[in-house]
């Protein structure tokens, strides 16, 4: 069993704060009230809202934000965590899931959990979207695969649990490619495998997560430096296994419930739109013919869960989105809808047994997980209040459903450029937007209940998806794989306020340099943060758009923001460490900004 290993406490100062850490233990009635001073949750609520309430920060005070501290990890990779701060501590996940205890008044490292990662090669790359607190304990999932739970005082591992069984899934290999292709010898940065990067969900006494790189194709590096994603290859064929999301008892680590992604019936039916009325351009015939050769696709589906779940608990419901399916692009060996990939899930949290489940993609060939994290408030339509969840989608629309029942109430005007969303790769190549990149990809929205507004980080980075073929030698027969790269032409960012009262109209649109990823922050100072792949760090006016303030970070800020207050003072702390995937310079920093006196 791994157990990591941990740095001790730092001076005086630093033991203080560690004693007083544990003053106050975080309950399931905190997690609930969520008080405006912490920033308890991944999205600050269960709601997953990730909206402030605070407001000393505001559009009159703005010019007086400045830097208060840096702390600097000693890890430059990508970097995509959400702080946790509880009574003047900040819990920081860091890239390969280490974690640091960290004095939030002045950024000392209270105690540091290195955790020791497998042999094997990660499935999805470094970066870890954060913990979770509760019960005396700091919750994290491991991009190898494992939850940790530590002591919230010292950094100690009190359990540490594998998630799944990652040596036995079967691989997509390169060689499968044939020696005289290029992208048989090109440099792997991802491919199917078990991990895990969301931060967790606590309730209950129990510690909900998912496990990602289930669905992946091979995912090869670009051929240079400061270059986004190579390519994404799909070859059909048995690689991967179904995801899931469990629940696990916090004292223990001991499973308590698991909704598997892929299921026997996985194929559901033969859709030819989607539910919204979007021609699918699907070989139907082609499918049912191979149906009878491929009854166990499930086992190998796929269906990555991302980002950590909203909450209703008056309903007793979580909410999550689930990645394609497996394998990706390539879709002979998956015939049928692919049941529930792709789809926004309510689960029962005390059970685990699907509620409902929103398929946005049926047999989805292009990449378009439900990745960015929902978010639960109230819709008023025809006079009528409706409990809703919305998600921001790699496809380009803000979707907003009945929580109750899954029931579609609207979808947004699209957020980015949107063309050939659907069509099938040629051997030409044929150009997809958003396709795999997005839209919104797992960068998490911010939702001002108040305004009803949800505020939504996206990309516009336009996709070559190209049908290949390898020509058949007298010792090997034809090989078929798909490829999906980035195409050679502009690509930028685009920040939307979109207006839940008025049907998902865009309120207003700011286009920004670089293409969005990482995630937004609302305040009741009438702002939205954001960063970008550049180092620029930004608030946004919330009613209009106009950007008010900058600060450059030095290196990419591709991670959500926070907002949390000490002793009478507002905060806004955010993470600096680029994302390697997209080619954005690479660093090391948690950034936490206040007003100068």
């Amino acid at each position: 069993m791994k157990r990591g290993t941990v740095v001790g406490l730092i001076g005086t100062v630093a033991l203080s704060v560690c004693a007083s850490a544990g003053a106050a233990e975080v309950d399931d009635t905190r997690l609930k009230q969520a008080a405006p001073s912490d920033w308890l949750l991944p999205g600050r609520d269960y709601a997953g809202q990730r909206y402030s309430p605070l407001d000393a920060i505001n559009t009159r005070t703005l010019g007086r934000l400045v830097p208060k501290w840096i702390y600097q990890s000693g890890i430059p990779a990508t970097f995509q965590a959400t702080p946790i701060v509880a009574d003047g501590v900040m819990y920081v996940s860091l890239p390969f899931s280490s974690v640091v205890a960290l004095d939030a008044r002045t950024g000392r490292q209270i105690w540091r959990y290195e955790h020791e990662r497998g042999k094997g090669r990660l499935c999805c790359g470094p970066a870890n979207r954060g913990v979770s607190i509760g019960y005396g304990k700091v919750f994290v999932a491991t991009v190898d695969g494992h939850l940790v739970a530590l002591d919230a005082r010292t950094g100690a591992p009190a359990w540490n649990i594998a998630l799944a069984d990652a040596a036995a899934d079967p691989t997509e290999q390169q060689s499968t490619l044939g020696k005289s292709e290029k992208l048989a010898t090109a440099a792997v940065s991802g491919s199917t495998g078990v991990g895990a990067n969301m931060a967790p969900l606590v309730h209950g006494g129990r510690v909900i997560v998912g496990i990602t790189g289930v669905g992946y194709g091979l995912h090869l590096e670009a051929d240079r430096p400061g270059a986004p994603l190579g390519a994404v290859v799909g070859i059909a064929g048995r690689y991967g296994r179904p995801g899931f999301i469990a629940a696990y008892d916090a004292a223990t680590g001991n499973k308590v419930w698991q909704f598997d992604t892929t299921r026997p019936g996985w194929e559901g039916g033969y859709t030819t739109t989607t539910s919204y009325g979007m021609a699918l351009p699907r070989d139907i015939a082609g499918e049912k013919a191979a149906a009878a050769k491929h009854t166990q696709a499930w086992r190998f589906g796929g269906g990555s869960v991302w980002s950590t779940p909203a909450l209703d608990a008056a309903l007793g419901l979580i909410y999550f989105g689930i990645g394609n399916p497996s394998p990706q692009a390539a879709d002979e060996s998956r015939p049928g809808d692919n049941l529930d990939t792709v789809s926004l899930v309510a689960l029962d949290v005390e059970t685990g047994k699907l509620k409902w489940a929103y398929q946005q993609v049926p047999h989805d060939l292009w990449g378009y997980d439900v990745a960015s994290p929902p978010a639960l408030f109230d819709v008023t339509i025809d006079g009528q209040t409706i409990p809703a969840v919305g998600e921001a989608s790699k496809l380009g629309w803000y979707f907003v459903h009945d929580r109750r029942d899954g029931r579609l109430l609207f979808k947004s005007d699209p957020f980015v450029p949107q063309e050939n969303l659907f069509a099938r790769p040629t051997e030409a190549g044929v150009r997809i937007t958003p396709g795999a990149a997005g839209g919104s990809n797992w960068s998490p929205a911010a939702v001002d209940g108040k305004s009803g507004r949800a505020y939504v980080a996206a990309m516009h980075m336009p996709m070559i998806y190209q049908r290949k073929v390898i020509p058949a030698t007298p010792d090997k027969p034809e090989i078929v794989y798909y490829e999906l790269k980035p195409a050679q032409e502009p690509r930028w960012g685009t920040l939307s306020a979109i207006d839940l009262k008025q049907g998902g109209k865009i309120a207003w649109q700011a286009r920004t340099e670089q293409p969005l990823i990482g995630g937004t922050l609302a305040t009741a100072g009438g702002l939205v943060f954001t960063g970008e792949g550049n180092g620029d760090f930004s608030a946004f006016e919330a009613s209009t758009g106009k950007r008010l303030w900058s600060f450059n970070c030095g290196a990419g800020v591709n991670a959500p923001p926070i907002s949390f207050a000490l002793d009478g003072h507002q905060y806004i702390a955010v993470a600096a460490g680029g994302s390697q995937i997209w080619g954005y310079p690479q660093g090391d920093a948690v950034i936490v900004f206040g007003l100068s006196e």
